[in-house]
């Protein structure tokens, strides 16, 4: 199975090379086959860097060497193409099937519908592993987890 993901990320890197950039699916691929065991919560900071890898995951780096792959419970609205993200917590702890993601602009779009975005997994990225790729990150807001959120 290993060597499977290893020539598949050949693969798809090779092709990046060919064009210069990887597709989302592919972007994606490579963050997941360089993603930990999932963990319950992470340490919010508000510094937290991040980049859409399509409509229901992201990448965000709390902090310089440490990422991490949040997958979401289902398809998040306008989230690849967002300009600002949200990310509630609790007393800056953001926990999987507890808090969400909420988008709060967009190119050319309404702001006003701002719908959360529950995260399924959070997932610890191995670092060293995706230094080679060169990847986009932006800033995200802090917002307090309303009190009594239960898992959905």
């Amino acid at each position: 199975m290993k060597k499977l993901l290893l020539l598949l990320l050949a693969t798809l890197l090779a092709g990046a090379c060919a064009h210069n950039t990887l597709s989302t699916e592919d972007r994606l691929a490579l963050f997941r086959a360089n993603a930990g065991e999932p963990v319950e919560h992470f340490q919010y900071s508000r510094n937290l860097r991040w980049t859409p890898l399509g409509d229901q995951a992201l990448a965000v780096w709390p902090g310089r060497n440490q990422g991490y792959l949040l997958e979401l419970r289902a398809r998040c609205p306008d989230l690849n193409f967002a300009n600002a993200i949200q990310i509630t917590n609790s007393m800056n702890r953001v926990n999987a099937r507890f808090d969400s993601v909420i988008v709060l602009s967009r190119p050319g779009g309404s702001n006003s519908m701002r719908v959360p975005c529950r995260i399924q997994t959070i997932q610890p990225l191995d670092m060293d592993g995706l230094r080679s790729d060169k990847y986009e990150m932006r800033e995200a807001q802090s917002a307090e987890r309303a009190p009594g959120t239960t898992e959905e």
